[in-house]
């Protein structure tokens, strides 16, 4: 049994990888959101060819395995293709970025039509153009409806982002791993492990919903 002052010495380095691992998510949930949104309103507004181009994106993504997404960018696409040798992070943020990219598009596409359509054909009513309406009637009230899907999303990430290990980014669970050859037990680092991701889940998942508790629109999907 490992002894407890020799494991507070390293608890330290243990929680330095939560930076990491926030930095992953965050870096992935952006790119994931500048990804996301524009293709849903081209998949929702867009026409047959947006659409086709749109759903072949999100088939292809939704069908690779993130950990062979992270190898291919690493290894192959990124190097071998463009001539450029990128950073585990880097590529781990591309990867979790463009992948995420496809299942935000979905939650946007869904918050798009979840709005009203009497709205489009009340803002054309009045002389407003089709993206003009679009961008200041529609869209507004669908990020607003998107915020759950995006809490779920972003504890998906979360957890995803843990697969980044493969690549040796210094997250929680790379540094969990160096901590338990050093020590020589497994037990006890792991279990703080979990325990960190619990609290960054609860934490990330507790700070979407007071934001969409603020900006719930009444009387639309979810609202009071």
């Amino acid at each position: 049994m490992v002894s407890l002052g020799l494991l507070e010495s390293y608890l330290p380095y243990m929680l330095e990888g939560v930076l990491w691992t926030l930095a992953l998510v965050g870096g992935g949930l952006l790119l994931g959101f500048a990804i996301g949104l524009p293709t849903a309103i081209f998949r929702v507004y867009g026409g047959k060819v947006a659409k086709t181009i749109v759903d072949t994106y999100v088939w292809i993504y939704r069908g690779i395995p993130l950990i062979v997404l992270l190898f291919l960018y690493y290894w192959g696409i990124f190097p071998i293709v463009f001539g450029i040798k990128l950073s585990a992070m880097t590529t781990s943020i591309l990867a979790l970025g463009t992948r995420d990219g496809a299942y935000q598009s979905m939650i946007f596409r869904a918050a798009l039509e979840a709005v009203d359509p009497g709205q489009m054909l009340a803002a054309r009513s009045l002389g407003m153009g089709r993206w003009e309406a679009v961008r200041t009637i529609i869209l507004p009230q669908a990020l607003r409806i998107a915020i759950p899907g995006w809490t779920n999303q972003y504890a998906i990430m979360l957890k995803d982002s843990s697969i980044c290990f493969a690549l040796g980014v210094v997250e929680i669970l790379t540094r969990t791993r160096y901590v338990t050859i050093s020590i020589g037990s497994y037990f006890i680092p792991y279990l703080i492990a979990g325990i960190l991701f619990i609290f960054l889940t609860y934490g990330g998942t507790k700070v979407f919903n007071i934001l969409y508790e603020r900006v719930q629109i009444p009387g639309l999907v979810g609202g009071k």
